[in-house]
Parts: structure tokens; sequence; C-alpha cells
């Protein structure tokens, strides 16, 4: 089903519903949940989802998985998307995440996806329900992808931490942050770390990576994007970006 709401066909006794929709360029879904669990699917350009514990992006060819009556808001820019929309017990029992996360998709389950946005709303066919069991199964199998920024719950740390997030650098000081807060620089990372469950250090590089996809998506040439980051050159920020998604810059280049 393509340009639907899950609201309209949410009734459906069928433990998956697969819907498409194409977004503008910009568009923003305000904050809302959902019965079922999603697996927010980005054919096409960039998508920003937020909940109250953290930020996402989501690069071309990745998904999002939100668990049931997970409260978020979603930005899109430029997005085709395809959504599975799945029974709270089948994705228990099948998928297994229990926190919002992006996920690698493989070039099987993309195609699953597409195929699936074309079923009959009341599918019965041995060969369509086949094909959403076989979803099911390759969605379990697919890696996780460290996009995901967690947000301290302390109002002047998260206010700092979001102020980050527009203009990342790698050279960002925590001593900076600390006098801020009015703390020492000590005081300063262990709080940091049992608010976020990351060191500074390790946030402000995944702030980085996540900045960066956004940079090389709109085609941001790879040099420009690591002087934007702080990097001396490209070869360096390269190796970072490697080592954190496994995949060179250039992958996330616009075809």
């Amino acid at each position: 089903m393509r340009n639907v709401k899950i609201d309209d066909v949410d009734h459906l006794h069928r433990e998956v519903v697969a819907l498409g929709n194409d977004y503008e360029q910009g568009f923003i879904l305000p904050q809302h949940r959902h019965r079922r669990a999603q697996l927010l699917y980005g054919a096409t350009g960039l998508m920003y989802v937020s909940t109250h514990s953290g930020e996402w992006i989501v690069p071309p060819q990745h998904a999002v998985w939100i668990p049931p009556e997970t409260l978020h808001a979603v930005r899109f820019v430029g997005v085709t998307t395809r959504s599975l929309y799945i029974e709270p017990k089948c994705a228990a029992d099948s998928v297994k995440h229990h926190r919002c996360e992006v996920i690698g998709v493989s070039p099987l389950l993309r195609q699953l996806l597409l195929e699936a946005v074309d079923l009959p709303p009341l599918y019965e066919s041995a060969r369509d329900r086949a094909l959403i069991q076989l979803i099911l199964l390759e969605l379990a199998a697919m890696p996780v992808r460290e996009f995901d920024i967690p947000l301290p719950q302390h109002p002047a740390l998260r206010a700092l931490c979001q102020a980050c997030l527009l203009a990342p650098s790698v050279h960002e000081p925590a001593e900076r942050w600390a006098r801020t807060l009015f703390m020492s620089a000590s005081t300063f990372r262990r709080h940091f770390l049992q608010q976020t469950g990351m060191t500074f250090s390790a946030w402000r590089q995944r702030a980085c990576v996540v900045k960066a996809l956004a940079l090389l998506t709109e085609g941001k040439p790879v040099n420009q994007v690591a002087l934007t980051l702080g990097y001396d050159n490209a070869s360096s920020f390269a190796t970072m970006f490697r080592r954190v998604t496994g995949q060179p810059p250039s992958y996330y280049h616009p075809a």
C-alpha cells in the first residue's frame, strides 16, 4: 500500500502491514507513537529520528527500528520510505530489538521491502505469507549501526549536547563544557558518562560521524567534510569514518 497512514489500516488482522510513502524536502512528522513496532526504511534521502532519550540519523539504504508505543518525531530530507508495522508480540518474538536502533539493510531485505509494499492489504496466498516471514528472518539478522546520539536528562548538559550537534568538532574540549557547568574536568567526565552511557570523547566522535553522514549525503566533498569537523586532512577523517561505520566516506555520496 502506498501513501496510506498506518492509523487507517492498523486494524487489519495481519502481523505485518507494509506501507510506502514519499515525503517532501524538510517535511516533519511531529511527535507521535504507534501501537505496532515500526521498521522505517529510507530508500533515498536522510531521516532524523528523535525521542526523549536520543537522536538517530538514518542515511539512505538504512532503516530505523522503533519499538511499539515509542514517542518519536521524524524529519525527512528528500525521502522515499518503505515501512513495516509489526504487531508487538510478533516483533518481540521475531526481531527482539528493545530500543530505537539504526540497522543496515541487505540487498535481499531491500528487495523484500519493495515487494511487500505491493502486497494486497489482506494478503492470503502462501507466497505472500512466506515473503513476510522471510522479511522477519532477514530483519532479525541485520547489523546494528552506531548512528545514534544518546542525550542526557540533565537540562544544562542536554542543551550543550544539542548545540554541539549543530556544529561538532573533533577538537571540542571537555574542559570548556566543564567550566560552563561549574564542574571540574574529572567530575564533568564522570557526570557525562553517567548521563549518556558514553565517554565524552566517544560521544564527540559519534557526533562528528553523524554530522559527516549528513554532509556526505548532501554531496559535500570528503576534504570539505573533514575540515568542517576539525580534522587536519581527509585521510585521517576517512580512517576514523571507516573504522566507525565500516564504509569509506564515498559510500554515502549520492549516486
